[in-house]
């Protein structure tokens, strides 16, 4: 039997579970770009998802774990593979603590922890892509990020459910351990919030959420910024020294600074284009296509090199080049 249809009758087998054949990726991406995976299989329930992971990976298929999509670009081509979402979504208060399950979305979590006047996540509102990409790539704004908050991180290491504590995810500007060890799939994140009043933490979300829907409209095929933003104490003295002193924050250097000198501003590959007001916003005006999406990357990429000899690194991930 070919190993799609067996990994189709595998997967269709467990309970719990929805599995298409050739299910386009445009479908689960910000972007609305992406041919189709081979399989892709949807999970509510955690133990049906991790006893599904550990049939896909026994096929000899090429496997993949994606979650709301904000940050995939997936390939014209599609993915020879399997893909698996978990969409456990349930978001408790726990003790003092609380829980929230990866498939859950991050607004739902900022939205629960404002209503119960918790602070910590108000200024992520907007923010789209589920809880457990924002603990995959320690998602942030206004100068907080989710790291600040976790306590514990529940993960699938491939043959066992374990928790790291926060200092064992080794959290960095857009960084955890889960980026590097790729085999592990995040669960359910426990969060520690400082008590707040809702009424302030919901003025201040709104503000956020007026400013982050005029430069990042929801209905706009986009993944808010492409590029990393780069700490300036690591950046070259003399390109450090070039930067105007108003434009960092907490010690970063937007990458649109250095995007909008080399006229990154309104640039266009087929149906993707650089917004006409921010150097670091690209997205899907229409048509657009993945191979468009990384050619129009590689070239401003490529002109921050020659123009300041430093190396820009996406916040987007790949899938099926």
């Amino acid at each position: 039997m070919p190993a799609v249809e067996e990994a189709l009758e595998r997967l269709a087998a467990i309970p719990n579970v929805t599995v298409h054949s050739r299910e386009p990726l445009s479908r689960h991406t910000r972007f609305g770009i992406g041919g189709p995976a081979a399989v892709f299989a949807e999970f509510a329930d955690r133990d049906a998802f991790i006893e599904a992971l550990g049939a896909a990976r026994a096929t000899g298929l090429p496997a993949l774990v994606i979650g709301g999509g904000t940050n995939l670009v997936a390939a014209d081509e599609g993915f020879p593979g399997i893909v698996l979402r978990y969409t456990g979504d349930r978001i408790e208060a726990v003790g003092g603590s609380v829980e929230a399950e990866a498939g859950a979305e991050l607004q739902a979590l900022v939205d629960f922890t404002i209503e119960r006047g918790l602070a910590g996540l108000e200024t992520m509102t907007g923010i789209p892509g589920s809880v457990g990409a924002a603990v995959y790539g320690n998602a942030g704004a206004y100068g907080r990020s989710i790291s600040e908050v976790v306590r514990e991180v529940e993960f699938f290491d491939g043959e066992r459910v374990r928790s790291l504590p926060r200092a064992g995810c080794e959290f960095a500007y857009r960084e955890s351990i889960f980026k590097r060890r790729k085999e592990w799939v995040i669960l359910k994140a426990a969060l520690e919030l400082e008590p707040g009043d809702a009424g302030a933490l919901r003025r201040r979300a709104e503000e956020i959420r007026a400013v982050r829907d005029r430069k990042y409209p929801p209905s706009m095929r986009c993944a808010g910024s492409i590029f990393k933003n780069l700490l300036v104490a690591e950046l070259p003295r003399e390109v450090a020294a070039r930067i105007p002193p108003e434009v960092i924050r907490e010690g970063k250097a937007p990458a649109g600074y250095f995007l909008e000198q080399v006229g990154a501003k309104g640039m266009r590959r087929g149906g993707i284009s650089v917004a006409d007001y921010h150097g670091n916003l690209i997205y899907n005006a229409g048509g657009g296509t993945a191979r468009d999406l990384r050619a129009l990357v590689e070239e401003l990429k490529r002109r921050v090199r020659e123009r300041f000899g430093i190396e820009l690194e996406e916040e987007i991930q790949y899938v099926g080049f």
